[in-house]
């Protein structure tokens, strides 16, 4: 029997083939509930079979449900209209990538933004 995949496609921003990043836990357990991941980084590598695609080539990704930040908000500026135009429906910055201006922007764009933390989420059935 084939477990159906989640529709919330998940775009890790940030991601880290490094196993003690968070970034690579919030894969590790996206995958486990089935919720298919985009890792993009700056970084190159792999992350549980599926290659980080270029961040700094802002390639165009469609279907992103859910973008997780795991940039701070001084190295999400560049990105910004980036991630807008990848037309999330939801936005979530973890510990440490909170950012005002990137939330409000995004609001107004009738993204829902969150302070919170994906790994909790995950955990707790609220994703």
């Amino acid at each position: 029997m084939e477990v159906e995949k989640s529709n919330k496609r998940t775009l890790i921003a940030g991601a880290s083939p490094d196993p003690s990043r968070y970034a690579f836990t919030a894969a590790t357990f996206l995958n486990r509930l089935n919720i298919p991941f985009v890792p993009i980084s700056i970084k190159k590598g792999e992350v549980l079979g599926e290659t980080i695609l270029p961040l700094k080539e802002k390639p165009p990704i469609e279907g992103i449900h859910t973008i997780t930040l795991y940039l701070n908000a001084t190295h999400q500026q560049e990105w910004e209209d980036y991630f807008l135009s990848l037309k999330p429906k939801r936005i979530i910055f973890n510990p440490g990538a909170e950012n005002p201006s990137l939330y409000h922007k995004a609001e107004q764009e009738g993204v829902v933004c969150l302070n919170a933390c994906t790994l909790v989420m995950l955990s707790t059935g609220q994703y």
